[in-house]
């Protein structure tokens, strides 16, 4: 029987999907001509890291370095390729593969992680000062607190809304919803043909749509232990907790994906859930025979990696 490799999640991308797995990570991008290209970026060890990604909280931190770096790496070929004639993917592809170390390690890494702590220190600081100009009105910490929880849900909502109202996100979203409905259908374990997949949610628990909502929720909680006084401490505090809620919601996260089959406790996972029902659009079926093309190549990929694994440690 063909073992089954582990399935850690995916992405959209433009006019395609990202699929990643335990070795590898692999991008089908369906270009204008309707034609089909692919993309593998093989996932590095880096040993400096091997001693965090075991500590709980700090492990979410390392977790998000690497999604923001692999994630890049594969957005930004995908919008190389799709307007690009048909056999120049493959120079870009070898090309991209040559120097993958050193741009993830100093390029790539850096504006991923530079574009996602801007957003969200956009989304840290703006509730917090919105909710001072309230003060005179509602004041004390507690209800500070939480009508700066409040700002920043709707804040973040609301943006997420009006940005999937636009055509270009929209696509995006929905193959986003083909990439869920793609690992929900593998996950429980029929085949994967459109007709299948189709019927299958668009919604799925380890999404990063509910990491980035519990960063929000986690912060009300740890917002109580810090001052809300003066303002400029107030937004100091904000942004030292930012590690600090990054690697718990990580946490979050993989416990709401534990638990999401147990009849209590899988409401865990519903608030994140609902938030997809705005980053996830139903797809058509070309959205849902790229997910499985993406998903399949890189299975393909992932089990000859692990088989030249095992046969290197046959030989030595």
């Amino acid at each position: 029987m063909e073992k089954i490799l582990p399935i850690y999640g995916g992405q959209a991308v433009i006019e395609g999907v990202m699929m990643g797995g335990k070795y590898t990570t692999v991008t089908a991008v369906r270009r204008k001509d309707q034609s089909v290209t692919y993309f593998e970026a093989p996932k590095k060890e880096f040993r400096s890291l091997k001693f965090f990604r075991k500590i709980p909280v700090i492990r979410g931190i390392v977790a998000i370095i690497e999604s923001s770096a692999i994630g890049t790496k594969h957005l930004n070929y995908s919008s190389e390729v799709f307007e690009e004639e048909p056999g120049a993917e493959v120079t870009k592809e070898e090309e991209a593969k040559k120097s993958f170390h050193l741009e993830t390690v100093i390029g790539l890494t850096a504006l991923g992680i530079i574009s996602f702590l801007f957003a969200k220190f956009i989304f840290t600081l703006v509730p917090a000062f919105v909710a001072s100009l309230f003060e005179p009105i509602i004041s004390g910490d507690v209800a500070q607190v939480l009508l700066e929880g409040f700002f920043k849900i709707m804040l973040l909502v609301g943006y997420v809304y009006f940005v999937s109202l636009t055509p270009i996100m929209k696509r995006l979203f929905q193959y986003h919803g083909a990439e869920h409905k793609v690992i929900n259908t593998f996950e429980s374990g029929v085949a994967l043909t459109v007709a299948n997949v189709r019927k299958h949610s668009r919604l799925h628990y380890r999404c990063g749509s509910s990491f980035i909502l519990f960063t929000a929720i986690i912060s009300i909680f740890l917002y109580f232990f810090v001052p809300t006084e003066p303002l400029l401490l107030r937004l100091v505090y904000r942004i030292a907790l930012i590690p600090l809620d990054l690697g718990l919601a990580y946490e979050i996260l993989k416990l709401t994906n534990k638990v999401r089959h147990i009849p209590v406790l899988k409401w865990l996972g519903y608030p994140g859930l609902w938030v997809q029902l705005l980053t996830t659009k139903e797809p058509d079926d070309n959205q849902i025979e790229i997910g499985i093309r993406a998903f399949e190549e890189m299975r393909r990929r992932d089990s000859a990696i692990e088989k030249e694994q095992v046969l290197v440690q046959q030989v030595l």
